[in-house]
């Protein structure tokens, strides 16, 4: 449960560090007798982070506490409900889906990034890190048509150079096309990732669950309880 929970702790905190600190700022009542110093602007920050993270965990728990999961990584209705819940979780709790993190890391990492070249190697430094595979070559034909254009207007391509972005893009659009990649078809990639991922967290809960059970059943005092399927766990039950 609590390796289903981490991803979004870890979503949220990537989250909340963007926000402006008067956006966090919370008031803050004291009941000593005498008056408290006050706050400091970091420490009202710090507050608000916290109580932000407890309203967004404890709406997912309500979530989790409703929904039924089902620990069978090899059943795609048990994925796709796995998915349909961590979904519902995101969207009650405000929480960046996969898709949405990779996009944020993007625009965070390649803000200040001048040049064509240093961003698509910014690109591929983000995927390698956050192990994504590139199945299909596309970023090897990207780099490509960036030789290409750099070759046709006789030096670096920079992003704020209209004329040539223009001339890059035309050549992204030749291998979206080549690829049989539709910007329509963007949101049914995202899906398809999302339940790619819970699929994987499935296998993690899985595997959590049989070691926890294998570790329990070695105490003499189970020896001679059956341990149950893993199938039949019903997490409600252990909120």
């Amino acid at each position: 449960m609590a390796r289903a929970l981490s991803r979004s702790a870890r979503q949220l905190y990537g989250s909340q560090s963007v926000l402006q600190p008067q956006q966090q700022a919370v008031a803050v009542r004291f009941y000593a007798k005498e008056a408290a110093p006050k706050a400091l602007k970091g420490d009202e920050m710090l507050k608000g982070i916290f109580l932000e993270v407890k309203k967004k965990f404890e709406t997912a728990i309500g979530v989790l506490r409703k929904e039924k999961i089902t620990i069978d990584p090899d059943d795609p209705t048990a994925v796709e409900q796995y998915a349909k819940v961590m979904k519902t979780v995101r969207e009650k709790a405000d929480l960046f889906s996969e898709s949405q993190r990779i996009q944020f890391t993007i625009q965070q990492r390649t803000a200040g990034i001048q040049d064509a070249r240093s961003y698509l190697l910014a690109l591929k430094d983000i995927r390698l890190k956050r192990g994504l595979t590139d199945e299909i070559g596309a970023e090897a034909m990207m780099f490509d048509a960036l030789e290409k254009v750099e070759k046709e207007i006789k030096k670096p391509l920079m992003r704020n150079d209209k004329k040539g972005m223009a001339l890059l893009t035309e050549e992204f659009n030749k291998i979206n096309q080549k690829l049989g990649i539709r910007k329509e078809d963007l949101p049914k990639y995202e899906e398809e990732l999302e339940k790619k991922i819970a699929k994987a967290q499935l296998e993690e809960l899985k595997k959590d669950a049989l070691e926890a059970m294998e570790t329990q059943k070695k105490r003499e005092e189970f020896n001679d309880e059956e341990m149950p399927d893993v199938k039949s766990l019903d997490i409600r039950n252990m909120l």
